[in-house]
């Protein structure tokens, strides 16, 4: 795993896409962003730069 500051967890994640962390939840089960995990809580956790790419395709 990268550095952790490469990350946000779900409810970062969820306020920079504007989305509830449901919906994250959702899209992580239905493969559309990838999930990764924390090595010692196993929190979700999401890159920055997916994120970024995820914004640049639905602005699309």
């Amino acid at each position: 795993m990268e550095k952790l500051d490469e990350y946000l967890r779900i409810k970062e994640a969820s306020e920079y896409l504007g989305v509830s962390p449901n919906t994250l939840r959702n899209w992580g089960r239905d493969g559309r962003i990838i999930e990764h995990r924390h090595p010692v809580n196993n929190y979700r956790l999401y890159k920055k730069e997916d994120l970024t790419r995820l914004l640049r395709h639905a602005n699309r």
